[in-house]
């Protein structure tokens, strides 16, 4: 028998989705005696003429059997001598779309339904689109009521070169077209009759023998879902591994903060287990005490690390229009944490895939999208890494989703290696922080930073003295205590760096600390003095030090939701 396939069926409203698979599970013999019956009394009082009204084996709520059509998904579980099936009926209706995003959420592979008599429609074009957005890599498009255009080759094909173009568009990878009737049966269980041109398997039997598995290159990681504390001898750490391998003895970096351990034991429920592959729920001891806690990852990939801004595709949700500033929950992995959608770089036009200008989204719209998180987390694009590239992001209010989507790209890397703007003169370097933006978030009454150019100037160079909440003047001198290196702004170029020991503070320009704050000297002696109060401070003495000498808001803001404070 081949593996369990999770399968999706979508497309636009009324082409047939749940006729299609209660016709599967009636055929297939795979009802129970009193669900046969009781689909026998209720099509007698439906509105298909009499017939058997297939769909009612998945429309289980009242406003479903009234109106005709899905609203909620229908999840079955079935089971053929060849395969075991998860199936995800979704509704087609525009309205619905974030119930049809649910269920695409969790598939290997999509049955996209297309009205032999109307064709590829805008709607059935979004749900390919959301498929694609949610990583689905096989496709059957299943080209529905061919009995209604009297099985004709000619209007077969006419729709198979729209879906070719359609999937080239969407670059799917594996696809097929099966023309089929959901209601009379032609091409669902077995071959049909009243097409003898098509040749192909009808759509149960493709379902059982395709080939959904894919090779993974992908290292260990394993975003923990929980601390395990049952008593003070014993500490794991619980989820279940996206990727890889891992056994024990095993050395694993832990992210956002960048420390290693060794694997000391593996659970698998409560059994001892030498080694655990993707896919498997396990307990993890470490050799060692690390700060651990739900919304960290495990890994053995060097490559990954904790980012705090992300370029995303969004699907938007909500009845209320996405603008740039707004501030939500975003929840990636296992980690939840406050986001501000700093940007809406263009939206995507669901017919022609065209990019176009937008200041606002609206609902059931796709759009690219930037994300600044109030710190870093682990995260990657969805293209390499699946469970640290998908991500929702929650109204703060409602506690409802607002959009689901996926990380393009990832930018801005915290911990110990991450990048920052510096500037240099090919033998001194000194790091900085003034281009940095700063966001207030009204929920959390949290102000966090928005790290947006992390280029490295050289002498010479022009800096951007103007940005969202920070607006430096033409000319002015910046002090990097850390680095203990001074750098000459005039004309908004770089003209000089210089050891701290051998620059000379004249006074007739403003002079800032490394991430912006405006110093409060007015001579070379005070700047002097400051710089040697620093140097003997620690952590303990510098908040007070930074309050008499330093200032924030001569050069700064902060940014709230379109408003400046």
């Amino acid at each position: 028998m081949n593996g369990l396939l999770k399968f999706i069926t979508c497309g636009s409203v009324d082409d047939g989705k749940s006729t299609l698979i209660g016709h599967i599970l009636y055929d297939a013999k795979l009802l129970y005696a009193d669900q046969e019956k009781a689909l026998l009394l209720d099509s007698k009082v439906g509105s298909n003429a009499g017939g058997i009204d297939y769909s009612l084996l998945l429309d289980g709520l009242m406003a479903e059997r009234e109106q005709g059509i899905t609203i909620d998904v229908a999840y079955r579980y079935f089971t053929t001598e060849r395969r075991s099936f998860i199936v995800a009926d979704t509704p087609g209706h525009e309205e619905y779309t974030r119930n049809m995003a649910v269920g695409a959420s969790f598939a290997e592979l999509a049955v996209i339904l297309v009205d032999a008599s109307q064709g590829i429609l805008t709607q059935t074009r979004r749900h390919a689109r959301i498929c694609s957005l949610m990583g689905i890599q096989h496709y059957v498009f299943a080209v529905n009521k061919m009995d209604l255009v009297g099985y004709g080759e000619a209007r077969f094909r006419e729709i198979e070169a729209e879906i070719r173009s359609l999937a080239a568009e969407l670059q799917l990878g594996s696809y097929t077209v099966i023309p089929l009737s959901a209601t009379a049966g032609d091409n669902v269980t077995l071959r049909s009759e009243n097409m003898p041109w098509y040749s192909g398997e009808p759509l149960l039997s493709y379902l059982e023998t395709v080939d959904v598995s894919a090779d993974s290159s992908e290292q260990f990681y394993m975003p923990v879902q929980r601390v395990c504390r049952p008593d003070r001898t014993f500490r794991g750490f619980q989820g279940q591994i996206e990727a890889g391998s891992i056994a024990v003895g095993d050395t694993v970096r832990i992210l956002p903060g960048d420390e290693t351990a060794a694997v000391q034991s593996i659970l698998i429920t409560d059994k001892p287990a030498e080694r655990a592959f993707a896919g498997q729920p396990v307990t993890l001891t470490l050799d060692r005490e690390i700060d651990i806690s739900r919304g960290c990852v495990m890994t053995k990939d060097p490559a990954l690390a904790a980012y705090q801004t992300l370029e995303v595709t969004l699907l938007w949700m909500d009845d209320k229009p996405l603008t740039a500033g707004s501030d939500y929950l975003l929840k990636l992995g296992t980690k939840t944490i406050p986001a501000v959608v700093t940007e809406i770089r263009f939206a995507v036009d669901i017919n022609t895939g065209a990019h176009i200008p937008a200041e606002t989204l609206g609902k059931n719209s796709i759009a690219q999208c930037v994300l600044r998180l109030s710190e870093g987390i682990p995260a990657d694009r969805f293209r390499l890494h699946k469970a640290l590239g998908e991500l929702i992001l929650i109204d703060r209010v409602s506690n409802m989703t607002a959009a689901c989507g996926v990380a393009e790209e990832v930018r801005d890397k915290t911990g110990s290696d991450a990048e920052k703007a510096a500037f240099t003169d090919g033998i001194l370097r000194a790091r900085g922080d003034l281009f940095e933006e700063f966001y207030y978030d009204v929920n959390s009454y949290h102000v966090f930073n928005a790290q947006t150019i992390n280029s490295v100037y050289h002498v010479g160079d022009e800096i951007p003295t103007e940005g969202r909440s920070y607006h430096y003047p033409a000319d002015f001198d910046i002090i990097v205590l850390r680095d203990s290196i001074a750098v000459t702004v005039r004309g908004r170029k770089i003209t000089a760096l210089q050891r701290l020991t051998d620059y000379h503070y004249d006074g007739t320009v403003p002079v800032v600390n490394g991430r912006g704050f405006a110093i409060q000297a007015k001579t070379d002696a005070e700047l002097r003095e400051f710089a040697a109060e620093y140097a003997a401070s620690d952590a303990h003495t510098l908040p007070e030090l930074f309050g008499r000498w330093l200032k924030f808001e001569t050069f700064r803001q902060i940014y709230i939701s379109g408003a400046y404070i």
